[in-house]
């Protein structure tokens, strides 16, 4: 299978150019408020270390290397035809969200992450049951940086919820909730990194709970330990992943 639909593989490139572009042009034009400020609201019941966000570089280089693996010279294979759509909503909804924040729209930033997150892994568990064993190329510039996308929306849809609920007044700052949001990150995370046995998956989660761990051992030092602890059990997940895949 060679053949490509041109319209969608555009609609793909248009996405990840867009999901870069936005968040470059709303910090340089100073559109609304900064991702940063926009958390400060309520970032009182969890938050991440600011560091945390840099792998939004690593996470822009493998979109940017999937849209244009995908535009050109990638075949129309079951992995492609099951990750093309959920990837472009996804991807779009990472540019859709900045704007969302710029504005202050709280619960629409929600919506907008929730919503991503839940159709890009969707289209990584139907592209797992349809082709286990991707070939090499296609695991590279396909499942992986999507699966490092999913994975970061995965820690980040629980943060925001967090942080909008916190600045709603709708729940207070303190202990219990922290605690309930870093139980959801390891019980969702953990449960979707094995369901697509994807190490890769869990790696930006894992990352997020460190930085939590780093942002809260002052002021939170019980959530701290338990995002720490909830790290090294998603790591022992990880290497088991790894280890069933070797053998």
């Amino acid at each position: 299978m060679t053949g490509r639909p041109l319209g969608r593989s555009l609609v793909v490139l248009l996405a990840v150019v867009a999901a870069i572009a936005i968040p470059a042009i709303q910090a340089t034009q100073h559109i609304g408020l900064s991702a940063a400020e926009f958390a400060g609201q309520g970032d009182q019941t969890l938050r991440a270390a600011g560091y945390a966000f840099s792998i939004w570089g690593l996470i822009y280089l493998g979109l940017a290397a999937y849209a244009l693996y995908q535009l050109t010279v990638a075949p129309e294979t079951p992995i492609l035809q099951a990750l093309a759509w959920p990837s472009a909503v996804a991807i779009a909804g990472c540019g859709a969200w900045i704007l969302a924040s710029a504005f202050n729209a709280q619960w629409l930033s929600v919506a907008i992450i929730v919503i991503s997150a839940a159709t890009l892994i969707a289209g990584l568990a139907r592209a797992r049951a349809q082709a286990p064993l991707p070939a090499v190329r296609d695991r590279l510039l396909i499942v992986w940086p999507l699966s490092l996308l999913a994975g970061w929306l995965t820690i980040a849809s629980a943060i925001n919820i967090l942080t909008v609920l916190t600045a709603q007044g709708v729940i207070g700052p303190d202990l219990t909730w922290a605690v309930l949001g870093i139980a959801a990150v390891l019980l969702t995370g953990g449960a979707v990194g094995w369901r697509l046995a994807s190490p890769v998956y869990l790696a930006p989660i894992i990352w997020g709970l460190a930085a939590v761990y780093v942002a809260e051992q002052a002021e939170k030092p019980n959530a701290a330990w338990l995002a720490a602890g909830a790290a090294v059990l998603l790591a022992v997940e990880a290497l088991i992943l790894l280890r069933r895949r070797s053998a």
